[in-house]
């Protein structure tokens, strides 16, 4: 305790000292249940809340090992409240549980009587329960099973939920390892998942998401819908499907804005089941075409609205989220826990790279002054534009073909946000488009040369933020970005992870206007990187 690099404080906030020499491995001991919230260069802070330690308990960590990982590292001595605190908060969960009853069906059960009467007394779950069944159980309409979850996440009292699931329609898939074997963390993470019967996979990007998936479908072999972000997405998963897995081009099916397919394993966009026709959702009637035994959510962390209030209702489903960031930036990861299951699994960017599943990355945020004429023009802006107007500054573009020049050769991605600044910037590298307009077919002949090395340079918009498997890319280039997103920052680091047939390592460069909401938005988006121990140098673009 003498010399640890955590500092634990009375107010949940847990301050890590970046350069100590233990600070890795009190990182990795904090990371199931603490979560990053500031990171400049020699602090990190962190911060324990409810959810995090829920997340831990039904990853199957106990109380006592989140205050043995803070009583190990710490420098100081931990807050007695604080210890009893956590204690406290993870025994909330539990308590009450979700159960098949026998003969009454689904009903909520409690440990701890008063605990039941508690959150019957609430306004908002009274409508949602029936019938008491004895002292400690009361009856559950199985139609309220999710949104039962989410009241009572809300008001503290999170529900474990143990009252099983359907096995749905079987049907036989197997995995068919000829030349590649399953990682090691790839099979925990099923089993994990399949242990807990419903959840969250946390892997980084590049480590063989949908391997996990494949997986999961063998484990449960029974139809499967897969819920993805887009077209490019929907045919790299049936690509995958078909090189790893049993399953034959008859079986999956398409369902998306060109094809509408119902097959034994289905794909559908999340934007499809989105679509809103006066009022009603005319897709819907996919969740019911079948007796699906398993519903998987690729790139979990962007579920639309409308996809939460559907899930709410498969909740006798099985179900399997993939991410690489659980962050939100609405917030929502509380739906996620409650709607699609906690996390059960999560594995240290980190950790995998030292396994050499995913290729070591050098992040730099290159920093650039605007001129005069454009400070002016950007002090006086709306604050609406000046997002616009910071990140589009011409300086960028000078930088850009600096370090497209400086690594001449390698595969490398110009990313951003706006189109205009994209096309300037395209016409300047003499490099290929990619935006949304793009259509499908071209973006997968562009990419499909990338891959194979005819074009060494692609400007792409935020479609390539998501489940585009490039995995030669090695330098990425990011000029705009959505907002202050962190999730987006990890997809787009994450664009570079695959490991490289030469062991090379990634570089991925920011560049932000100094002095401007451009370089507010940056610090914002590192903090899941820095989360995972990437640490981001900063260079000023005259010294390139």
């Amino acid at each position: 305790m003498a010399d640890g690099p955590l500092i634990v404080q009375s107010d949940k906030t847990l301050l890590l000292e970046v350069d100590h020499p233990q600070a890795e491995a009190a990182r990795r001991a904090i990371a199931p249940f603490a979560e990053l919230e500031r990171a400049p260069e020699h602090v990190h802070t962190y911060r324990v809340t409810p959810l995090g330690l829920w997340n831990a308990r039904a990853a199957g960590h106990d109380a006592e090992q989140v205050v043995d990982a803070l009583l190990t590292h710490s420098r100081y001595a931990v807050p007695q409240a604080l210890l009893v605190d956590i204690a406290d908060t993870m025994a909330r969960y539990g308590r009450l549980t979700l159960e098949k009853h026998p003969t009454h069906g689904l009903v909520l059960h409690t440990t701890d009587r008063p605990v039941l009467e508690e959150v019957l007394r609430h306004k908002r779950i009274q409508p949602m329960v029936g019938e008491r069944v004895d002292a400690d159980t009361v009856l559950v309409h199985p139609s309220e099973r999710g949104h039962l979850k989410q009241q009572l996440l809300k008001i503290g009292w999170p529900a474990e939920d143990l009252a099983g699931y359907v096995d749905g329609e079987a049907h036989p898939i197997a995995l068919v390892e000829d030349g590649w074997t399953m990682r090691p963390y790839q099979r925990h993470a099923v089993d994990g998942f399949w242990h807990g019967g419903s959840g969250v996979v946390v892997l980084p990007c590049g480590a063989g998401k949908t391997i996990v998936g494949a997986g999961a479908m063998a484990a449960a072999s029974a139809t499967t819908l897969i819920l993805v972000t887009n077209t490019v997405a929907a045919r790299q998963w049936r690509d995958e499907l078909l090189r790893r897995t049993t399953l034959t081009e008859n079986e999956i099916g398409e369902y998306s804005g060109s094809r509408k397919e119902i097959r034994p394993v289905t794909i559908a966009t999340y934007q499809v089941l989105s679509v809103r026709r006066k009022g009603v959702y005319p897709h819907l009637e996919l969740l019911d075409a079948r007796d699906w035994g398993l519903v998987v959510y690729d790139e979990v962390h962007l579920l639309p609205a409308p996809v939460f209030r559907m899930t709410a209702d498969l909740q006798a489903r099985r179900r399997l989220g993939l991410t690489a960031t659980l962050v939100r930036e609405d917030g929502r990861e509380s739906d996620v826990f409650s709607l699609i299951g906690p996390k059960r699994f999560d594995a240290p960017w980190k950790d995998i790279e030292a396994q050499g599943y995913i290729a070591p990355a050098d992040c730099v945020e290159v920093r650039v002054t605007l001129p005069e004429g454009e400070r002016m023009a950007y002090a006086v802006a709306e604050p609406e534009e000046r997002y616009r107007l910071a990140s589009c500054t011409p300086s960028k573009d000078r930088v850009v073909e600096r370090l497209v020049a400086r690594h001449t050769g390698e595969p490398t991605l110009v990313i951003g946000q706006y189109l205009d600044q994209l096309d300037t910037l395209a016409g300047r590298l003499d490099a290929p488009l990619i935006t949304g307009e793009t259509t499908v077919k071209e973006r997968q002949r562009l990419f499909d040369a990338f891959r194979a090395g005819e074009i060494p340079l692609l400007v792409v918009s935020k479609v390539a933020n998501f489940s585009i498997d490039l995995p030669e890319a090695s330098v990425a280039i990011q000029v705009s970005g959505t907002f202050g997103s962190r999730q987006e920052e990890a997809q787009r680091l994450g664009r570079l992870l695959r490991p490289k047939g030469d062991g090379r390592t990634a570089h991925f460069y920011t560049v932000v206007s100094r002095d401007t909401v451009d370089a507010d938005f940056a610090a914002h988006r590192q903090r899941f990187l820095a989360e995972q121990g990437y640490a981001y140098r900063i260079v000023d673009a005259d010294d390139l």
